[in-house]
């Protein structure tokens, strides 16, 4: 009896801090899942990548060098548009800006011309004024002389 309690024992605690019995069937349920039901397609895939991989590295660099001369002329050709483009806004603005200045020296201008002449016929009818006061003043200073001759 105490052989089968030693035994039972030593079961008890094979399974609790044993685990290779239980690790084995695992792997071994792993390996067989692996090969069996997947047929090799996770090795398949990496030497697909591998191959792809290296013709990428072959192929692909040297059209992407040899391509990047024509994408240097071209990426200029777009910038000297791009600055054309910005050039032709700034110039727009810039008329644009000369034609307000324009605008304003016009009205400027045409302020000043009504004023003078305002200016001028206010000279003009004042002079007209005085010289009219100087014809009465001279033709009543004639008839005061030749009423007293």
């Amino acid at each position: 009896m105490t052989y089968e309690l030693i035994k039972d024992v030593n079961e008890i605690y094979s399974r609790i801090f044993h685990h290779k019995q239980f690790l084995s069937g695992e792997i071994n349920c792993f390996l067989k899942e692996f090969e069996q039901n997947r047929n090799d397609k996770e090795v398949e895939n990496l030497f697909l990548s591998v191959q792809s991989t290296i013709e990428a590295k072959e192929s692909s660099v040297e059209k992407c060098l040899s391509n990047l001369p024509l994408l240097k002329i071209k990426l200029d050709e777009t910038l000297t548009l791009c600055e054309n483009v910005l050039n032709r806004s700034v110039n727009e603005e810039a008329e644009k800006r000369l034609d307000g200045n324009r605008l304003e020296r016009a009205k400027i201008w045409n302020r000043f011309v009504d004023d003078m002449k305002y200016k001028q016929s206010c000279v003009e009818n004042t002079f007209e004024e005085k010289e009219e006061e100087l014809r009465e003043f001279y033709s009543d200073l004639e008839r005061k002389l030749h009423i007293h001759k």
